[in-house]
């Protein structure tokens, strides 16, 4: 049958030798046409005569100029990365175009049976057609428009050319002024695209109910195959769907009859055309149609695995946010719906497995709590996946599924929280969502900042039980000192207290050396490289508050890591690190090509040099320390998560964090090839009582690192240099008890940077003298010596320094 087609279309594609002229000519001799014209008055044959004669002078540029650009609206399909597995569409309106040769022969030949069976013999204007509708509508009273399928299709361009409601109106009159302009339009578009042009066309512009339009939705939606599959039967069921899909829908048991008695009219009609045989014809009409009636997901709540949704949203963010898709947000959203792009994501369909898999082990989907976790990949900024315990949906306000709000006060007043359902982006932040406190995960940037002043990892530092610092913060407040308005943070544990080096510092998650390595390095330098490796300060406040570089400099907390984040910002600063400080925007695609084959160049990884090799080296070898990995020099002393890196198996580095009184807690943990960050936390109370366990959160991050690389090669990070781990220190004078001009000179005679804390503290020293510096042995040229001034108090028992 599919030869037969074949010869079909081959036969009846040569272009009609008869002209216009001899068709008028025939049909005025005949006094067919001009009888009824002048009876009805409803097509004046001068008109008719002026139309035709002009015909040959009529351009296709005398078309609406949108016929051959302006695109009819077409879904957008995403993949996983593999470009395989389907993860959502987005659609206006359900349609896919492809060429007619992805079509079978049937399709055409029983739509040019049903609906123009002079299609290869006319040049687009069927004038024995326009005369037999004239003569039935004056005779019967029925309304039958005479369009052949090259009218009917510019019906529908003008239709989608349209650029407001008035010209959509015109397109669909019943005028003979329409008809006339319609009819000038036909003979253009028919010599423009040609036979097979206008029946693919015609094809993919066509709508076939319940939302699909063009035959690739149709075929997909009524029988789950594409239309190259389409059986004899099947394709004379969608032509005969065509002139009136609410009519004739197979998929209402009480249309079904009249639908198959349709198609079986097409049939028929093929018979009558010579496209099958009269047995072909008989044997479709009695072979049952295997309906599916199935239409793809639309949209990010409708996207299957569920989990995936959270991901979905983060891709509709992004999309929102490039400027190569439209001016506006509106514009943008438009590209999305209708563009036809093929969008090839970042997600890792196995490593999205690993993550749900971990997390919903680890916490059920009815708890208040959070588990989220996120996964970048250093290099590309490329997100392989996001997952938490939440079921992405919204909550039907007339069959409520989400538990009463957290927050005590809040559930009293009948409010009900975001779980186990949200579509809030809790993972990757936005829309209001700023994120969550990480702890000692921020002591990193601290670390960077330091190195890039060349303070060495090997920087000592003497790390009393509570630390009397130089930020200012009220009395009263939590973390400031009793005795004065100063902040003055301690450690987890005092068995921390002692001399410790940025190795053992930040192994053990030492706050007391940290807070003054920062005063070291400067906060405003300490935020700065936050922000170069990816952290965003989302919470306006704390935006205006790092920008600022007074204020930024009186962050003393900042380092413990007070700010809020999210998994997918945390994850990408250490992955920039892991990069050797390439960093890269966290990116949601890989591919994005769009309906014309064309490959946009918004899909590439963004990046920037961050900070430098070295730097990145040495901030990852003192995060090897935390989970159970070695530095490149054999100086890890100290492990918070000891036993990540022998579950991993890989090369690793990262670095917990908790924030007081336990209200979250988070694990960040890189390979050279992958990062992986989780929080957990209460997003709707953030002050909550609840204690946030890291026998939880730890393992959902590290196990599903370890998933991630089963089966992949091993690769140490680079080590780095001996003058970053060890730097150039050299000795600091003593000038304890001197007056402070001339410790100044001393100091800065050696090639340091001398700055004086005006708070006066307790020591055996005379008031005003010099009660200690700050470090007190050793530091590298250029470093910031801090003077510590006596008050002539004797009582030291609480002023421990560091040194």
């Amino acid at each position: 049958m599919r030869d037969r087609l074949k010869r079909y279309r081959q036969d009846r594609s040569v272009r009609p030798k008869t002209r216009l002229f001899r068709q008028l000519a025939t049909l005025v001799a005949n006094g067919v046409l001009a009888g009824v014209i002048v009876a009805a008055a409803a097509f004046p044959l001068a008109a008719a005569s002026g139309l035709f004669a002009k015909a040959g002078a009529v351009t296709f540029d005398e078309l609406p100029s949108g016929y051959t650009i302006a695109q009819a609206p077409q879904a957008t399909q995403v993949f996983a990365s593999d470009g395989k597995t389907p993860l959502a569409n987005f659609f206006d309106e359900n349609r896919r175009d492809v060429p007619l040769s992805a079509i079978a022969p049937s399709v055409p030949a029983a739509l040019v049976a049903a609906e123009d069976q002079s299609f290869y013999e006319h040049n687009g204007v069927d004038l024995r057609g326009i005369a037999r509708a004239i003569v039935v509508n004056k005779a019967s009273g029925e309304r039958q428009g005479g369009s052949t399928l090259v009218m009917q299709l510019v019906r529908m361009l003008t239709t989608y050319s349209a650029t407001d409601p008035q010209q959509v109106v015109e397109a669909t009159e019943k005028s003979t002024n329409r008809k006339i302009k319609e009819s000038r339009q036909a003979l253009a578009l028919d010599k423009e695209l040609g036979k097979d042009g206008v029946l693919e066309r015609y094809l993919n512009l066509a709508p076939f109910g319940h939302s699909t339009y063009g035959i690739y939705a149709a075929s997909t939606y009524y029988f789950g195959k594409t239309p190259d599959k389409l059986s004899l039967s099947e394709a004379a069921m969608l032509a005969g769907v065509i002139r009136a899909p609410s009519t004739y829908d197979p998929l209402d048991p009480t249309l079904l009859e009249q639908t198959l008695e349709r198609r079986n009219w097409v049939l028929d009609q093929m018979v009558k055309t010579g496209a099958v045989s009269a047995a072909q014809a008989s044997a479709a009409k009695a072979q049952p149609l295997m309906l599916v009636g199935k239409a793809p997901n639309n949209g990010c709540t409708a996207v299957k695995p569920n989990d995936w949704g959270f991901f979905c949203d983060y891709l509709r963010r992004w999309w929102l946010e490039q400027e190569t898709f439209g001016a506006t947000t509106y514009d943008r959203e438009r590209r999305l719906k209708s563009g036809g792009y093929r969008v090839v994501t970042s997600l890792d369909a196995r490593v999205q497995k690993a993550a749900q898999t971990n997390v919903t082990q680890e916490l059920s989907v009815n708890r208040k709590e959070a588990l989220m976790v996120a996964a970048v990949e250093p290099g590309t900024g490329r997100v392989r996946a996001l997952a938490t315990n939440r079921i992405f949906g919204i909550d039907d306000a007339g069959r409520p599924r989400n538990k009463p709000h957290s927050n005590p006060a809040e559930a009293r007043r009948g409010v009900r929280g975001t779980y186990p359902v949200t579509t809030n982006p809790l993972i990757t932040g936005g829309g209001g969502v700023h994120g969550y406190q990480a702890g000692s995960t921020f002591k990193i940037f601290s670390a960077v900042a330091a190195l890039q002043k060349g303070m060495p990892l090997a920087t000592e530092i003497n790390a009393p039980k509570v630390y009397r610092s130089g930020y200012y913060a009220p009395r009263g407040e939590p973390g400031s000192c009793a005795d004065i308005p100063r902040y003055c943070p301690s450690n987890d544990n005092p068995s921390m207290a002692g001399r410790h080096d940025m190795w053992s510092g930040f192994g053990r998650s030492v706050n007391t050396y940290f807070v003054p390595l920062q005063e070291q390095a400067g906060a405003y330098n300490t935020i700065q490289a936050a922000k170069a490796l990816g952290i965003r300060f989302r919470a306006p406040s704390e935006a205006s508050h790092a920008a600022d570089k007074e204020a930024a400099d009186r962050w003393g907390s900042f380092t413990l890591g007070v700010s809020a984040t999210t998994p997918l910002d945390l994850a990408n600063a250490y992955a920039t690190l892991a990069a050797d400080g390439k960093h890269c925007q966290p990116t949601p695609v890989v591919q994005i090509v769009d309906h014309s084959g064309a490959e946009l160049d918004v899909g590439e990884p963004r990046c920037d040099r961050a900070v430098s090799n070295e730097v990145a080296r040495g901030a990852i070898d003192i995060a090897r320390c935390p989970v159970g990995d070695q530095s490149a020099s054999n100086e890890c002393r100290g492990a918070t998560a000891g036993g990540v890196h022998g579950v991993v198996g890989h090369p690793v580095a990262g670095k917990t964090g908790t924030t007081d009184s336990d209200r979250t807690a988070s694990l960040v943990v890189t390979t050279t090839s992958l990062a992986v960050a989780g929080i957990m936390a209460d997003p709707d109370w953030p002050e909550t009582r609840v204690n946030m366990d890291h026998n939880i959160i730890n393992p959902a991050v590290y196990e599903t690192l370890a998933d991630a690389m089963k089966g992949k090669p091993k690769k140490d990070f680079p080590a780095p240099s001996r003058k970053t781990s060890y730097g150039n220190q050299r000795s600091i004078p003593d000038v304890e008890c001197r007056s402070a001009g001339s410790a100044r000179s001393t100091l800065e005679a050696e090639g340091f940077n001398v700055k004086v804390d005006p708070l006066e503290v307790p020591s055996r020293c005379p008031a005003g003298s010099v009660a200690s510096t700050e470090p007190s042995r050793r530091g590298v040229k250029g470093a910031v010596i801090t003077l510590r001034i006596s008050n002539g108090s004797a009582d030291t028992t609480t002023n421990q320094r560091p040194s």
